[in-house]
């Protein structure tokens, strides 16, 4: 390609007076030329090996099992939040029985708390203890129902196989005792803001979840929970439930002692 461009060139070149410089630029700029094609063509090649070259840097091994991330022991232990029981869709029903027994069942919901109230009002001498078995629901309407039973003096139970999750654990907290019976299932998670109009123009959504947050918090200190209650709620998707093990109620003093025994009824 060089001879036949030079020959091309030659004539006028001839002629010209300065044909040795012109040479001496022509040469130069054909060596520059082919060095830039030479480093394009090696460009080349190394693009087109390196899918092969560089797959043993890549240090591809056999699929291993992950390594257990720091929140592996919690994902352990979630649970779906409790479905199948008719009673606990069913907004909160109260029903007094013997023993002083004050039978709270069902999904805690904007006007449980007046409802609560009203009853202990009208039956307050007679109660002793408030049985719960509530999926959870309304934040505030658990708070005061917490705060009334612990102003009450009332202590509070899950029976055997009961549930007390969501915002139900607010309740339980307020007895002055509480109790757990055998498989009881108490669970919590992170709440949920109820998105009301003016929060929703304002956008403090956030601002509204703190500080619901921070009622709860100080609602469980003032009953004498171990706050690592709450730090589990809010590690915990609203959508599961994190179940707390018999030990771990004892240790945070979500549980102050076993269920009373209560003598079977005669059969007839």
């Amino acid at each position: 390609m060089g001879s036949a461009l030079h020959r091309h060139l030659h004539p006028w070149l001839a002629g010209n007076p300065d044909e040795s410089i012109l040479r001496w630029i022509f040469r130069a700029v054909l060596v520059v030329s082919i060095a830039v094609l030479a480093a394009d063509l090696v460009e080349i090649n190394h693009t087109g090996l390196g899918s092969d070259a560089a797959s043993p840097q890549l240090d591809i091994q056999p699929e291993q099992p992950e390594t257990p991330s720091v929140l592996a022991p919690l994902l352990k232990r979630l649970m779906a939040l409790p479905t199948g029981d008719p009673a606990l869709e069913q907004p909160l029903s109260l029903e007094l029985r013997g023993g002083g027994r004050l039978y709270a069942t069902g999904t805690i919901t904007p006007g449980s708390a007046r409802a609560f109230t009203e009853e202990v009002e009208r039956h307050g001498e007679y109660i002793r203890t408030v049985v719960l078995n509530s999926p959870g629901g309304s934040v505030a309407d658990a708070l005061a129902m917490g705060r009334l039973i612990r102003a009450r003096k009332f202590a509070t139970e899950i029976e055997a196989g009961k549930y007390c999750a969501s915002s139900c654990p607010l309740v339980f907290a307020g007895g002055i005792e509480r109790r757990a019976g055998e498989r009881a299932v108490i669970g919590v998670h992170q709440i949920a803001a109820v998105r009301t109009a003016s929060a929703a123009r304002s956008g403090d959504d956030m601002s509204r979840a703190q500080n619901i947050s921070a009622r709860c918090q100080r609602h469980l200190a003032d009953m004498g929970i171990d706050l690592k209650v709450w730090v589990h709620a809010m590690e915990t998707p609203h959508d599961q439930l994190f179940t707390f093990k018999p030990d771990e109620l004892k240790s945070l003093n979500l549980v102050t002692s076993a269920p009373e025994s209560r003598p079977e009824k005669p059969r007839t």
